[in-house]
């Protein structure tokens, strides 16, 4: 028995399932293959090298999913290829994901431009937009001082000041929206010339800019009307969007494209990349080996950079068995594998990782699950487990979003892609949930 607090410590904190893994991570597993073949360098990547014009391209898929580490991915890829670019989290300082709008994602975007590129282009243009605009948002962005008599430095932190207000205070929010709303065209105006200008300095012999919004996926959908926060963003601020003068990249909710707007998406932005669970399991609830290996290499990687001397499935966890049902409960899914884990070893107070540990970990995994279906939608997820498909409605799009329903893809063997979905295998344990089978069968 391995018993050492340091390294129990390294291990549970290796396991961190909210971190995205850098480029060129050594922790880093390509599951491209089990994936549906899904290349986010290959696709969005590609069609931005070798477009003549600006592109603006949605990516998705189940949050938790890996979606922020291969956009690191693509960025070290763009920036190998001549492009400079400005990567942010929108939720983590400038937009709150339970109440999200168009213009919080403009300021957003506007701050992130200038933080980056204020030192290689004239920031003028926008600044003198917001001093046109300081006498109303002065007491929103909670200063008394008058905008002409900072230096410029002071007045890009004003404007920080202005959207970390949007983001922290919810009671200024509406009042920052109302005066900024009827000026978007026109901050959109001085945005692409400060870009025009940062284009032609670009540092290291880039050529082409690119901005990539991340975490917008996180967006809580709200209903005002016929119509969805969602919409109003991707569809009817699309124009807006996609007006920044340089190539962008925005995740979208995965419930986005599954709505009855998913043509009109396709039309305004074109083929939009889903990012499909890692497959763990076949179509006919097989267990599917070269996924089930890839899911174990995740851990596997995160435990040597800690312990490169212990076995996986001897001292690690006290047997294969333990180490294979951990895998095959995460859905294939990269932050819920890294949460159980993270949350077995959290249980362990010496080395191996038990039956016990794990068992106590998707248990208490599950009752998550559990709270998260409402009781009309136990009779859904039944149909799914049992057909492998979705409808089209807001139901199961409201499935999809809560991460109940999971996405597969692979390659069959005529080299077509199929895609087929299941429940999270956390669900299957639960008793509505077999109640709901046995009366469907």
């Amino acid at each position: 028995m391995v018993n050492h607090t340091d390294l129990l410590t390294n291990l549970y904190n290796a396991f961190n399932p909210f971190e995205p893994l850098p480029a060129g991570d050594p922790k880093y597993v390509d599951c491209q293959e089990v994936r549906g073949d899904a290349d986010i360098l290959n696709e969005l990547g590609n069609r931005m090298r070798l477009a003549n014009n600006n592109t603006c391209q949605l990516y998705s898929g189940h949050r938790g999913g890996g979606k922020s580490t291969e956009l690191l991915r693509l960025k070290q890829y763009l920036e190998n290829r001549e492009f400079y670019v400005v990567y942010f989290a929108a939720d983590e300082e400038d937009i709150d994901s339970e109440d999200a709008q168009y213009t919080d994602i403009l300021l957003a975007c506007t701050r992130h431009l200038l933080k980056d590129l204020q030192k290689i282009a004239n920031p003028h243009p926008v600044l003198n937009w917001l001093k046109d605009c300081w006498v109303e948002l002065k007491d929103l962005a909670q200063t008394p001082i008058e905008f002409e008599s900072m230096e410029v430095e002071a007045q890009l932190s004003q404007f920080a000041k202005l959207t970390a207000n949007l983001r922290a205070v919810p009671e200024l929010r509406q009042q920052i929206r109302k005066k900024i709303n009827p000026r978007t065209v026109t901050l959109i105006k001085v945005l692409n010339e400060f870009l025009a200008d940062a284009k032609k300095h670009l540092p290291n012999g880039c050529t082409q800019l690119a901005i990539i919004v991340d975490n917008l996926d996180r967006m809580v959908l709200v209903k005002d009307g016929d119509n969805t926060n969602h919409e109003e963003v991707f569809l009817d601020r699309s124009e807006q969007l996609k007006a920044l003068d340089c190539h962008l990249i925005y995740t979208v909710p995965i419930s986005m494209l599954y709505s009855k707007r998913a043509t009109d998406i396709r039309d305004i932005y074109g083929q939009c990349l889903i990012l499909p669970m890692i497959m763990v399991k076949t179509h006919q609830g097989k267990i599917y080996k070269e996924g089930l290996k890839k899911v174990k290499e995740v851990i596997s990687k995160r435990v040597r950079q800690i312990a490169p001397q212990l076995s996986l499935e001897k001292e690690i966890f006290d047997s294969p068995q333990t180490l294979e049902r951990l895998c095959l409960m995460s859905g294939g899914h990269v932050r819920n594998l890294l949460l159980l884990t993270h949350d077995a070893i959290g249980r362990s107070e010496e080395l191996p990782i038990s039956e016990k540990a794990v068992r106590r970990a998707v248990t208490q995994a599950r009752d998550d699950y559990r709270r998260a279906v409402e009781n009309h939608q136990w009779c859904l997820l039944a149909e799914v487990s049992v057909s492998k498909r979705i409808i089209n409605d807001n139901q199961y799009r409201s499935l999809m979003y809560n991460r109940c329903l999971l996405e597969y893809r692979y390659m069959d063997d005529e080299g077509e892609m199929q895609r087929w979905y299941d429940i999270h295998p956390l669900i299957q344990g639960i008793p509505e949930f077999k109640e709901a089978v046995a009366k469907l069968l």
